[in-house]
C-alpha cells in the first residue's frame, strides 16, 4: 500500500474525524475492554456508509431530523473538509487501542480503481481505458433491412397536424443542424415528427397543459429536437465488475440487436418512467430499419421493440414484447453455478459460453478442467473456496475479466500465474474482513501493470480511555 503523510488540509486533522469516531465506538457495546477496535466506513459528498445503529422514534411518532443530528453534524464536518479539497469520496479504517490511541488510515482514489461499496475497492482496470466486450461490440449489418409497411411520414405528419394545429415545428435547416451535430442522416418519420413540433419548452411559454398535449399526441415525452441523441455503448455507462458480466447475443429471429448501444439508436423521447424511446436504425435479423425501440432503464443490453414505425407508436399500434422474447432459446452465453443453478462446471460447457459465475456452494470445489479451451469464454468470477487448483486458470487464455477471493488470488501472484491477458480485475470479499490487505492485495494486481495504486493516509490521535 502507498502511504502518505499528513497534509495541510482540515480532512487530515483528527479533530475532523473525532466525532465520527466516537459515534462508531459508541455502536460497538460489545466490544472487549482489553482489545483494540476496528471502525470503518466512507464518507462523500452525495452520502456516507457508517455502520450505526440508529434510534427508533418513541411509538407514535414518525422519525425526525432531530433524531439523526448527533450523526449528521458528525459527518458534515468531514463534508465540509472534503468540499475544501476537491473530493468527492474518503473510505477510511481506524484502529483504536483500548487506551483510546487510535490510528486512523484515509484510503485514497485512484485512476486505475472503480468505486467499490464502503472500504472495499471497486473493479481494477488493469489496462488504461479499455471496455468490457459488450461494449465493444457494434451491430451486426443487418443488409436486406427495410423500413415497415406502416412506415408514413405522410400520415404520420397529417395526424400530427391535426392534433397539434398551433405548435411551432422545426425548420428544414434545424433538422439538419440536429443531423450534424448527431452525425446520423434522421429517418423521414422522425423528420416528418419534428416538421410539425420542434418540442422546445420556450415554444409553450410556461403552458403545461400545452407541453402535455404534445406529448399524449406523439405518445411519449418527447425530447426537444436539439436533446436528440445517439444511444451508443458509451451512453449506456456500467462499472467493469458488472459490464464484464453481461453478454450480447442476438437470436436469428429477433427483431432488436441484443446489443449495449448502437450507432443507430436515435433517442427521441421516453416513457416517463425513465425508460427511452429510440428510432432503430440497425434492426435485428427480423427488424424494420426505423422502428421503435424501447431501451430499460433497469437492463444493460438490449431493447423491447415498441412498434413496427414511428406512424404506428403515434397512431397507438404498438406491439406488446412477449416474454423471452428478447432472448429466445439459446445455448447460455453466461452460466452460473451454485447451489440453485447449474450443478457443474460441466453442465455449463459449451462452446458460446462467455461468462461463467461460480457462486455458493456446499459441495466439494471445482475443478476448471471442462471449460479450459473454450473460444469465447471471456469472464470468470469464483466466489471463494469453490476452485480445486486456482494455477487452472492459466489455461483459460481468453480472459479479460477476473473476479476472485483473496486466498485464490494469493495463489496466482505466489506463483506469478495472474493471466496477463486480463483487462480488469475484482476482488470477492465476503464477511467483514479487515480491508486494510484487501487494498494490498489489490495495489499488488495494479502493480504487475504498473497502474495507480491506491494510496492511504494514516493520521493519529487519541479518544482517551475506552473502559
Amino acid at each position: 500500500m502507498v502511504d502518505q503523510g499528513p497534509r495541510a488540509a482540515s480532512i487530515y486533522d483528527f479533530a475532523t474525524w473525532e466525532p465520527v469516531l466516537r459515534l462508531l465506538l459508541a455502536g460497538r457495546p460489545q466490544r472487549q475492554a482489553d482489545r483494540s477496535v476496528r471502525v470503518e466506513g466512507s464518507i462523500g459528498l452525495h452520502g456516507w456508509s457508517l455502520a450505526l445503529e440508529r434510534r427508533l422514534p418513541p411509538p407514535g411518532r414518525a422519525a425526525q431530523v432531530e433524531d439523526e443530528r448527533e450523526e449528521s453534524d458528525a459527518v458534515e464536518r468531514v463534508r465540509g473538509a472534503l468540499a475544501d479539497i476537491g473530493v468527492d469520496e474518503i473510505p477510511f479504517v481506524a484502529e483504536i487501542q483500548p487506551t483510546g490511541r487510535t490510528v486512523l488510515r484515509l484510503l485514497g482514489s485512484s485512476p486505475a480503481v472503480e468505486p467499490g461499496i464502503g472500504t472495499r475497492p471497486g473493479a481494477l482496470v488493469l489496462v488504461d481505458g479499455s471496455l468490457a466486450e459488450p461494449w465493444r461490440r457494434l451491430p451486426d449489418p443487418v443488409p436486406g433491412a427495410v423500413a415497415a409497411p406502416s412506415a408514413d411520414p405522410g400520415l404520420l405528419e397529417r395526424t400530427l397536424r391535426e392534433r397539434l394545429p398551433d405548435v411551432v415545428g422545426a425548420t428544414e435547416e434545424e433538422i439538419a443542424a440536429a443531423e450534424a451535430r448527431l452525425g446520423v442522416t434522421l429517418p423521414d418519420e422522425l423528420k416528418a415528427l419534428y416538421r410539425v413540433t420542434r418540442a422546445r419548452w420556450e415554444d409553450f411559454g410556461g403552458d403545461y397543459e400545452a407541453a402535455e398535449r404534445v406529448w399524449e399526441a406523439v405518445g411519449c415525452d418527447l425530447l426537444d429536437l436539439d436533446d436528440l441523441y445517439v444511444a451508443d455503448a458509451p451512453s449506456r455507462y456500467c462499472p467493469w465488475e458488472f459490464a464484464a458480466t453481461e453478454a450480447v447475443v442476438t437470436p436469428p429471429d429477433a427483431p432488436v440487436q441484443g446489443l449495449v448501444g448502437s450507432p443507430g439508436w436515435i433517442v427521441f423521447g421516453d416513457n416517463g418512467g425513465g425508460d427511452l424511446l429510440t428510432v432503430d436504425l440497425t434492426p435485428g435479423p427480423r427488424g424494420h430499419l426505423g422502428q421503435v425501440i424501447m431501451l430499460s432503464h433497469e437492463e444493460r443490453t438490449g431493447a423491447a421493440l415498441v412498434a413496427d414505425s414511428l406512424t404506428d407508436l403515434v397512431l397507438g399500434r404498438t406491439v406488446p414484447e412477449e416474454p423471452g422474447s428478447r432472448h429466445g432459446h439459446r445455448p447460455p452465453a453466461v452460466a452460473l453455478v451454485n447451489i440453485g443453478g447449474l450443478k457443474s462446471i460441466q453442465a455449463a460447457a459449451h462452446p458460446a459460453l462467455e461468462v461463467l459465475f461460480i457462486g455458493v456452494w456446499d459441495g466439494a470445489p471445482f475443478s476448471l478442467a471442462p471449460v479450459i479451451g473454450l473460444p469465447r469464454l471471456r469472464t470468470l468470477v469464483a466466489y471463494p473456496g469453490t476452485l480445486a487448483d486456482p494455477l487452472e486458470i492459466t489455461g483459460l487464455t481468453g480472459l479479460e475479466f477476473l473476479k476472485l477471493g483473496p486466498e485464490e488470488w494469493r495463489v496466482l501472484l505466489d506463483a506469478g500465474a495472474v493471466p496477463r491477458s486480463l483487462s480488469a480485475a475484482a476482488i470477492e470479499v465476503h464477511g467483514n474482513p479487515d480491508p486494510l490487505p484487501v487494498v494490498a492485495l489489490a495495489n499488488e494486481i495494479l502493480a504487475l501493470w504498473d497502474r495507480p495504486r491506491i494510496t492511504q493516509t494514516v493520521v493519529e490521535g487519541d479518544l482517551g480511555p475506552l473502559a
